[in-house]
């Protein structure tokens, strides 16, 4: 079961992207959790663009989206809402035949960073994703500076993402 794991920052030592890291480290043995890394690729969204030869990181996206079971986010909090690279991204996604009905699961890294998960919900339902609460976390990374080392060795952490992605597995197979 391949998951797709989009992090929501391009900082170099992001906890959005560690969490993802750290989750493909921790993944039940069927499940593989690949990281994507064209988010800054991607040019900005433009419905002039988007027809049936969109841009190479275009289609390259919607490509790997095509070939995923599921979608894994992880996305910053920026002036209390969605990061502008991942919001791109998803607008990207829109008009796609790829993604409506693509099982998504949220993983927050801020207990703090509550207004941009409800903003990601209400795009990720708009768009038609099926969206797994049970799947979709909140961990208090916030301060502590972990990386995915960390976050993976770290008792309560990794036992929360270790049932997230379980119960996201699970989600996906009762699809079927």
């Amino acid at each position: 079961m391949r998951i797709l794991a989009i992090s929501g920052s391009l900082r170099a030592n992001s906890s959005n992207t560690a969490v993802l890291k750290a989750a493909a480290r921790l993944a039940p043995p069927a499940m593989e959790v690949a990281l994507y890394r064209g988010l800054a690729a991607l040019p900005h969204f433009n419905p002039d663009l988007d027809t049936d030869d969109p841009p190479a990181p275009v289609a390259a996206l919607r490509r790997e989206i095509g070939s995923c079971r599921g979608l894994l986010l992880c996305s910053p909090e920026y002036a209390r809402g969605v990061a502008g690279v991942l919001k791109n991204a998803l607008d990207w996604l829109v008009a796609s035949r790829e993604f409506p009905g693509k099982p998504v699961a949220l993983i927050n890294a801020s207990q703090r960073a509550t207004d941009a998960d409800v903003q990601l919900r209400l795009t990720l339902r708009t768009m038609s994703a099926r969206l797994v609460d049970a799947a979709s976390i909140t961990l208090p990374l916030l301060g502590r500076g972990l990386d995915a080392d960390g976050i993976a060795t770290d008792a309560d952490l990794s036992a929360r993402l270790r049932a997230a992605l379980r119960d996201f597995a699970e989600a996906i197979r009762w699809q079927d």
